[in-house]
């Protein structure tokens, strides 16, 4: 690994699986961490899942798993257990994402793992932790985006509550974990000791919906002027587009009328003037309907006709520069296919093409964290077990003929079934 790097020299034994660990795992990675992929001999579930190209890694698994070595070892067995141990004693961090208790049951609970390694931080993600009545649910991510408000608040407030596109409760718990990891490994530079790091994805999205908490506290004390629908009960409701803050905002359809063919756009008060001459000239700045912002808030509906209107005539790139002139915020609507062929994210490498020894060339996301003296360079995922060998020679010290031997007593083979 290369050594000059913000997180060379951590190494991280990462047990996680699907998305949320993953996620985690792969940003820490592309700082510079050696991230150890640990696998049974099965797999991630998700090497399979969605597959494009028949028998190659899913891009499902690819996409998660970049800049990571993989070893499999098969924990049910003797000298599988042995091979754990001697990872957890030369790891920083250990992460999992198991169900509750299933490290117990294998021998590896938190206790024994600080035993084994004082200095190790184990990273855990639950649906709901490891403790109260949640504790023992199944979570996925739209479980835990309608168990953590997000669902609650997304989507027309005539209509039902739908999930978000962005992978909040998998990714976004991904995020918060990378911050508890890094923050524990922080404090053990002070301390000498690590500690259990735990994050529920159900708390994750509640905390991705704080300004719908805010909200749900000022409705104590009357309506919210800036929602569209001006209908409330004891929660926060849903508001489709409304920017949520406090200045309007929405997205308004451009020609020729396609499905993203929107821009959306914020109406800061002390641009309307500006904005209203360019709409409609003196005779909409002068509008006593949309004289300040308090009145734009009652007919906030009307002047989003007005501006829909306007922007029939223009293309949604038409009409961003038409408003950038007048320094109005706004930015088009961009789909996938107008993500992966912008200018803007090449120049930023948030979409990177990739080489794969089963499927070929692939895409993957960038690094949306930049530090100007730790570069990032993105690997491709690893195959299954790949580097087991590497790791078992380099890491841990087994000589060839010892690593023979534990293939021969099933250390990283499949069990076999019972009759």
């Amino acid at each position: 690994m290369t050594s000059n790097k913000a997180l060379s020299g951590i190494r991280i034994l990462d047990m996680t699986h699907v998305q949320a660990g993953p996620t985690s795992s792969q940003l820490m990675g592309f700082l510079g961490a050696d991230v150890i992929k640990l696998e049974s001999p099965v797999g991630d579930a998700t090497r399979g899942q969605l597959r494009d190209i028949p028998e190659a890694d899913s891009l499902y698994f690819t996409m998660l798993n970049c800049n990571k070595r993989s070893i499999t070892v098969n924990l049910k067995n003797d000298k599988g257990k042995e091979i754990f141990t001697k990872l957890i004693e030369t790891c920083d961090v250990l992460m999992e994402n198991f169900g509750p208790g299933v490290l117990d049951r294998l021998g590896f609970g938190w206790e024994t793992v600080h035993e084994i390694n004082p200095r190790i931080v184990m990273a855990s993600i639950k649906g709901f932790g490891s403790e109260g009545p949640y504790a023992a649910f199944k979570a996925y991510e739209n479980v835990a985006q309608a168990m953590g408000g997000a669902m609650s608040t997304s989507g027309l407030f005539d209509g039902p509550p739908v999930v978000t596109g962005a992978q909040i409760g998998d990714s976004g718990t991904g995020v918060h974990l990378m911050a508890g990891i890094l923050a524990a490994l922080i404090q053990r530079e002070r301390t000498g000791r690590g500690q259990y790091v735990e994050c529920a994805m159900m708390d994750c999205v509640m905390n991705l919906t704080r300004v719908k908490w805010r909200d749900h506290q000022r409705l104590e004390h009357g309506p919210l002027s800036e929602y569209g629908h001006q209908e409330f009960e004891d929660f926060t409701p849903r508001a489709g587009n409304d920017s949520g803050g406090g200045q309007l905002g929405n997205a308004i359809q451009c020609k020729p009328g396609g499905p993203n063919d929107y821009l959306y756009i914020v109406v800061q008060e002390h641009v309307w003037n500006a904005l209203a001459n360019r709409v409609g000239g003196e005779e909409l700045v002068n509008d006593s309907r949309f004289d300040n912002i308090n009145v734009r808030r009652a007919n906030q509906g009307e002047m989003w006709d007005l501006l829909t209107e306007f922007a029939s005539n223009y293309t949604k790139r038409e009409l961003m520069g038409i408003l950038n002139e007048i320094n109005i915020p706004c930015g088009p609507i961009m789909s996938t296919a107008d993500l992966a062929n912008d200018d803007h994210v090449q120049l930023r490498e948030m979409y990177v093409e990739l080489d794969h020894p089963e499927r070929g060339k692939w895409y993957n996301l960038g690094c949306p964290m930049k530090l100007s003296d730790s570069p990032v360079e993105i690997t491709r995922s690893p195959l299954l077990g790949e580097h087991t060998e590497e790791i078992l020679e380099g890491i841990l010290g087994y000589k060839s003929r010892e690593i023979d031997e534990l293939k021969e007593a099933g250390a990283f083979s499949r069990p076999p079934r019972r009759q």
